[in-house]
């Protein structure tokens, strides 16, 4: 190892001064093929040039505004690694809110059938899986770039009971009918100037933006899955902080019953659900 380099210590402090420190954390460890926490004790290892330029670049990135799991390609969610990419929305840990609702609702020594409406990476899919083996879950995207994405994380993380569609919402699903439909749709209204904003800058527009309101998803949604859904199926639907009402409204306008909205860790609305009458 090249002595004269700096140590980890101060490759940290340096990046620091453009970008907060957990995420040049994230892409030092990255660089050099390590979790995060192994930096802590060895602080004063110096750091290989080739290693320390590919750092340098990373930084630059993501003080350009690159999100961090797109240039590591990986995301933790619930108990699952997965691969991302710029084909896929960045799992976010509300939406482990969904899939402990999701849950709650199934049986966890029978089988059932589950459908996760526009998958992305197969973060909500490939969390009820694991935790619940006994299902056959159906994971649906209009992207196909998102799809190949889904399927490695899949392998990735030797999951075998999720089946992959193409398709847009419902439409993937044929006659199929299941005892749980969940969904994390586009829900932010277009326009919104948040969508020109941090992480999202960079994220694909078509899985984060839905309509003038950014309900437009949801609504097609709604209208299409009680076809979908066996009789007493649930439907779970993550949407926008300030959209419960709305999204309530919309179900029990469909005559679901059981219809409530429930809070993120945050306090925030964050999913509302509702059973087939």
């Amino acid at each position: 190892m090249d002595t004269t380099t700096p140590p980890i210590r101060d490759l940290l402090q340096r990046a620091s001064a453009v970008i907060e420190r957990v995420d040049a954390e994230w892409l030092l460890a990255h660089a050099l093929g390590r979790p995060p926490g192994w930096l802590w004790a060895h602080a004063d290892d110096p750091v290989e040039t080739a290693v320390r330029e590919a750092f340098d670049a990373l930084v630059a990135r993501r003080a350009a505004g690159e999100p961090v799991a797109y240039l590591t390609g990986t995301r933790g969610f619930w108990t699952l690694d997965l691969g991302v990419s710029p084909a896929t929305l960045i799992p976010r840990a509300e939406t482990e809110r969904l899939v402990e609702l999701a849950l709650d609702r199934l049986p966890t020594d029978t089988p059932c059938r589950v459908a996760d409406l526009g998958t992305g990476s197969g973060a909500i899919a490939l969390a009820i899986a694991r935790e619940r083996p006994m299902a056959a879950v159906v994971a649906t995207d209009a992207s196909k770039a998102a799809l190949a994405v889904a399927v490695a994380n899949a392998r990735r993380n030797a999951i075998d009971n999720v089946w992959f569609r193409r398709g847009d919402w419902c439409e993937a699903l044929g006659r199929d009918r299941f005892d749980l439909v969940a969904s994390n749709p586009p829900y932010i209204a277009a326009g919104d100037p948040h969508l020109a904003q941090g992480d999202l800058r960079h994220e694909p527009a078509a899985a984060l933006a839905s309509g003038i309101d950014g309900l437009d998803a949801i609504r097609r949604i709604v209208r299409d899955v009680p076809a979908h859904l066996a009789p007493a199926g649930w439907l779970l639907l993550e949407h926008g902080h300030d959209q419960g009402e709305a999204v309530r409204a919309l179900l029990l306008a469909t005559g679901f019953t059981d219809v409530a909205t429930e809070p993120d860790l945050e306090g925030r609305d964050r999913v509302t659900l509702g059973r087939r009458h």
